[in-house]
């Protein structure tokens, strides 16, 4: 069959169907779920300036109280640009044009200067016409429910034009589609609202614990590995509420919402805090919070808790618990959630503002540590260190040679030995406090000590930290200044692994403590840095032989050899050399008769307060009875 001449031709489009497929387009376009009112406002304002071919297209919300139109979204076609909200313009309005679009389907004024819509309406909008160069416009109302809320406007610019009434009618369906996206946007946002307020607390804005629930359920299902623990933090907030509160007193509400508050600080980035009961909180820490922050974040919120007490005359007390997920036989989050809670039931019970570990065996040294750190700061407050001394014998010389200071806490039970807390003022960088204690009072006590020549040596141990500290040359300086103690009296002592952490400043820093004129020890010599060459670069004056060598004497071929060879190393560069932990005779005879006089240890001494020292000091050595010298 042959084609008809001009059948399968298109049609030429008319002004109609050109509009008709303009809003087919648009209803495409426009009418999704992830399209925000701004995007569709966008859509809107491009589709429009096309399809009528004007050059600016701006959609207004009308404001009341007072009377004025801002501009919430702008479109020019030239150059297809959409004016940021923050360059929108806000126009104040009478009467007359708003009158207008109250009764209209579209302000059609071909002739802005001339249309009685805008040529006698107020002065902003004149303004706003001239500044623009609009000869002609087509403003079209937004209504909803039958109020009007905005206009849209499509504006001429440059020459006048007649707008057709398919064109009027076009602008009517802008303005139409307008009040739809606003409409949508409006359902969306009370959605939204509801949504929020489902899974959240409506006193503090919280998370609630549905939301939670949610959140944990989503930890667990995602791999996790030790270093990075899943962890939820229980906070349970008791309240004297009752009879006896004053009438004045905030409501219970009103102190939960301002424990919220403080609770947040507490939290901070760390993790995410919920209200999960009428009188509690619960915290779910962050991928990336370690163990030791998760003990951290429980603490803060015991303090904020605390801190609450005072605050209108409220009495809070707090009780936390904290556990981990590694703890459940299967990931189940209320199964978590609720072991929190009863580590916070047990923390109840044991007083007020306590935290628990809900797996109290394998986090007990955890939480200990934590604690002792926090009873360690307190020492230090109130001065419940004290420093004692093991003197040093000569046995070449017959005498004492001088005493080296060990730090000990004291406490009910009696006096602690540095060896269960010195590990722990170095993680928690007490040590640079304590340090400077243990080297101001030690100068001061040497400074009592008996005179004789060569005078005593005060030994002092510098820590790791202490030796990188920039400050520690000016803190030794001010401790001698004090006390007003030869420098040359005083001996550092430094471990080998100390001194290979950074050879250059540590080698600075021995010029500027020898400089000062104090002597510079090894300690522990032998069980730190397998390289000797170090003797040869850093001013040293003596070295310690660990104990662990010594105590193989005179029996341990490895020991008497290893024993020999420090000697004969020292010797060669003229180092002193000092034996520690000396507690047989055995021991002492085999020193001697290897070429070491120095020793130090329970044979002659153990550690010594101040007082006793100084008697032990003034009269010839004596060795310890055997009991003594074992301990």
């Amino acid at each position: 069959m042959s084609a008809i001449p001009g059948r399968d031709a298109p049609l030429p489009e008319t002004p109609g169907t050109r509009y008709t497929r303009a809003l087919v387009e648009l209803t495409r376009a426009v009418w999704r779920p992830d399209c925000t009112l701004q995007d569709a406002l966008a859509v809107i304002c491009v589709t429009a300036a096309e399809a009528m071919q004007v050059e600016r297209v701006n959609v207004w919300c009308l404001l009341p109280q007072p009377l004025r139109l801002q501009c919430v979204h702008a479109y020019v076609r030239s150059s297809g640009e959409h004016t940021p909200r923050a360059a929108l313009e806000i126009l104040p309005m009478d009467g007359e044009y708003v009158g207008y679009l109250q009764v209209v389907r579209a302000i059609d004024a071909v002739d802005v200067h001339r249309d009685p819509s805008t040529a006698t309406s107020h002065g902003a909008l004149r303004d706003y016409l001239h500044r623009h160069g609009i000869c002609s416009l087509l403003d079209a109302p937004v209504r909803l429910e039958g109020e009007l809320v905005g206009v849209i406007c499509h504006e001429q610019v440059g020459t006048v034009r007649a707008w057709t009434p398919e064109e009027v009618a076009f602008a009517g369906s802008m303005g139409d589609y307008v009040a739809m996206a606003i409409e949508v946007d409006r359902r969306h946002q009370a959605e939204l609202r509801l949504a929020h307020l489902r899974l959240h607390d409506p006193v503090t804005d919280l998370p609630n614990r549905d939301y939670l629930v949610e959140r944990v359920r989503e930890r667990l299902a995602t791999p996790h590995d030790v270093q990075e623990p899943v962890a939820v933090v229980h906070v349970h907030v008791a309240l004297p509420y009752g009879a006896a509160m004053p009438a004045n007193a905030p409501t219970m509400e009103d102190v939960m919402a301002e424990l919220a508050t403080r609770l947040r600080a507490a939290v901070g980035e760390h993790g995410a805090l919920a209200r999960v009961r009428a009188d509690g909180f619960a915290i779910l820490s962050h991928r990336d919070v370690p163990e030791r922050e998760v003990i951290a974040v429980a603490e803060r919120c015991v303090e904020a808790v605390r801190g609450v007490s005072g605050w209108h005359g409220v009495e809070a007390s707090a009780a936390v618990g904290v556990a981990f997920a590694r703890d459940l036989e299967q990931g189940d989050p209320r199964v978590l959630m609720r072991n929190a809670e009863l580590a916070s039931e047990r923390a109840a019970a044991q007083g007020r503002h306590r935290f628990e570990v809900f797996d109290i065996g394998e986090h007990r040294a955890l939480v200990e540590r934590l604690r002792m750190e926090h009873a360690m700061r307190d020492a230090l407050a109130h001065e419940d260190f004290e420093v004692q001394y093991q003197p040093e014998f000569d046995m070449k010389a017959g005498r004492w040679a001088g005493a080296e200071a060990l730090v000990r806490w004291r406490q009910p039970g009696g006096l602690l030995g540095a060896g269960a807390f010195i590990d722990i003022a170095e993680e928690s960088g007490l040590i640079l406090p304590l340090g400077r204690y243990v080297l101001q009072q030690a100068c001061l006590d040497a400074c009592a000590w008996p005179v004789q020549e060569p005078p005593l040596t005060l030994r002092v141990n510098v820590s790791a930290q202490q030796f990188a500290a920039p400050g520690l040359v000016d803190d030794v300086a001010a401790a001698l200044a004090s006390c007003g103690l030869a420098p040359e009296r005083l001996c550092l002592e430094v471990t080998e692994t100390t001194l290979m952490h950074d050879t250059r400043d540590a080698l600075d820093t021995m010029e500027r403590l020898k400089a000062l004129g104090v002597g510079l020890a090894v300690d522990d010599f032998g069980t730190g840095y397998s390289s000797l060459a170090y003797l040869k670069t850093f001013p040293i004056d003596a070295i310690k032989v660990d104990r662990s060598f010594v105590a193989g004497l005179p029996d341990e071929r490895f020991d008497v050899a290893l024993v020999t060879a420090i000697r004969e190393l020292a010797q060669a560069l003229e180092i002193d050399v000092v034996a520690e932990g000396v507690e047989r005779t055995e021991q002492r005879d085999a020193l001697r008769a290897l070429g070491v006089c120095r020793i130090q240890g329970w044979l002659y001494a153990p550690s010594l307060d101040q007082d006793v020292l100084l008697d032990t000091l003034a009269r010839p050595p004596v060795v310890a009875h055997a009991s003594q010298a074992l301990h």
